[in-house]
């Protein structure tokens, strides 16, 4: 039987995540992670959007924006407003997904090396 070991929780510095983020510049580090997360994808999807709803950003506010938004007479206006509004639900999406992102790589961190290698 594998005995269990929880790793203990990490911080990071704002130093240590501007060095991480600039080293995701070299396309190659996305090889490996494009496998994994496209193989994950719809479980990662369902997660998101439970957090956005959970986050309340679907429900009775979003439809409003989206009724707002869809209903401006001038299409210049209407235009502006869907742009807006698609920028702000790609900026939360972002943000959640990187939230998820890293518990999901705490999940994966906290699991016996010797079940990474049987998958």
């Amino acid at each position: 039987m594998i005995e269990e070991m929880a790793l203990p929780r990490r911080t990071y510095t704002a130093a240590e995540v501007d060095s991480a983020v600039a080293n995701l510049a070299d396309p190659e580090r996305f090889g490996h992670a494009t496998e994994i997360v496209t193989h994950a994808a719809p479980s990662l999807a369902g997660v998101l959007d439970r957090a956005l709803t959970e986050g309340g950003w679907y429900g009775d506010a979003h439809d409003e924006l989206l009724e707002r938004a869809s209903g401006e007479a001038d299409p210049t206006a209407r235009l502006a407003a869907l742009r807006a509004l698609i920028d702000e639900q790609t900026r939360v999406g972002m943000l959640v997904g990187v939230a998820v992102g890293f518990e999901l790589a705490s999940e994966l961190a906290a699991t016996p090396e010797t079940l990474k290698q049987e998958s």
